[in-house]
């Protein structure tokens, strides 16, 4: 991984100088130097480059020196390191510079071996600090998205093992996409696209929860939800009607000339389906999703639905046609299907 490095100093001929003993490195992009000629200066391309890693500074500079350079890093970016560079017997400033949180020091007239053995190690350290940072960046939005139970549990010596186990259930799969939705990005700023999107799962997300689902994934502008346990596919068709429901106060929305009204298509269906961890061990990204006939004929009823229609096959419509009212649309071909399928659709 390449590091970004800022030399401060007032001398000349140092910038050459550095590139000329680098120059390998920075031709195997190892290195990356940024040049600065005093702490004024350095200030200004701190600000041009955050994703600077590491600082070799001089202490002695006309306008800003080194040591007041040093007392204002923490407050731009405290996980940047410096290393300061000084003359030999100045070891009053030395001491000043450790105080005010330098990483290490090298003396004048500069051993570049010795120099590139210290910027290897406060690279690394400052990697380390990125790297904690991080992890810990993605703890909390971790947190944001999973029960505290399940971060918990994910702590135990078991989970690893638990990550493989898998089961046969009997569940119901809802498909809900937004139609038309390829449209509306041709003509709105992607922010703009990703914000409404945002706000079309959000309430969606809303009513699923309400009924006692939970949502398995998130595919491009569509959303695949799984409800279990007693009454699942009777709570999954009411979240379905109140999800067509509240989607329909939504306004249309204007780009120009041309009017976009938010409309959803939503596929239902229920059966067994095969519960478990998917995906690739080795690179431990792994999906806790459901697969099997019933997942893939709910998508596929989707994907022939209509704007606002909510559609249903006839196995669906005869376990629960006494509970809510249905008009049949008729046989259709659905894919990978060998014959057609009759499918119903859910009115209230």
């Amino acid at each position: 991984m390449m590091a970004k490095i800022l030399v401060v100093d007032d001398e000349a001929d140092l910038e050459l100088l550095v590139k000329q003993k680098f120059r390998r490195k920075i031709r195997e992009n190892v290195y990356e130097f940024v040049f600065a000629q005093n702490g004024a200066e350095a200030l200004e391309k701190l600000q041009q480059h955050p994703d600077l890693d590491i600082i070799l500074s001089d202490i002695n500079m006309p306008v800003m020196d080194g040591l007041t350079l040093l007392s204002k890093l923490t407050e731009i970016n405290p996980v940047i390191k410096a290393v300061m560079v000084s003359a030999y017997g100045d070891m009053a400033n030395i001491r000043t510079a450790m105080n005010r949180g330098a990483f290490d020091f090298v003396c004048k007239p500069v051993d570049f071996e010795d120099l590139d053995l210290t910027m290897e190690k406060t690279i690394r350290h400052v990697k380390q600090l990125q790297q904690t940072l991080r992890a810990i960046k993605e703890n909390d939005i971790l947190k944001m998205y999973v029960d505290e139970n399940v971060l918990n549990f994910m702590t135990h010596k078991e989970f690893e093992n638990d990550l493989m186990r898998n089961e046969a259930l009997e569940a119901t799969i809802i498909f809900i996409d937004v139609c038309s939705f390829t449209a509306i990005t041709e003509q709105f700023p992607a922010n703009t696209v990703v914000n409404l999107l945002n706000s079309l799962f959000d309430k969606i997300v809303k009513e699923i929860i309400a009924q006692g689902g939970h949502i398995d994934k998130f595919i491009g502008d569509a959303v695949m939800a799984v409800f279990r346990g007693n009454n699942h596919l009777e709570r999954a068709i009411h979240a379905a009607l109140w999800v067509k429901k509240e989607i329909g106060t939504i306004e249309e929305i204007k780009a120009g000339n041309k009017i976009f009204k938010l409309e959803i298509s939503i596929g239902i269906n229920s059966g067994e389906v095969v519960s478990g961890n998917i995906g690739s061990v080795s690179l431990k990204r792994l999906d806790y999703t459901v697969i099997g006939d019933a997942v893939n004929t709910a998508q596929r009823l989707q994907s022939v639905g209509k704007p606002s229609q909510v559609l249903v096959n006839e196995q669906v419509y005869e376990q629960v046609q006494g509970s809510f009212k249905f008009q049949k649309i008729g046989s259709v071909n659905l894919k990978n299907k060998a014959m057609p399928v009759v499918v119903y659709e859910v009115l209230g």
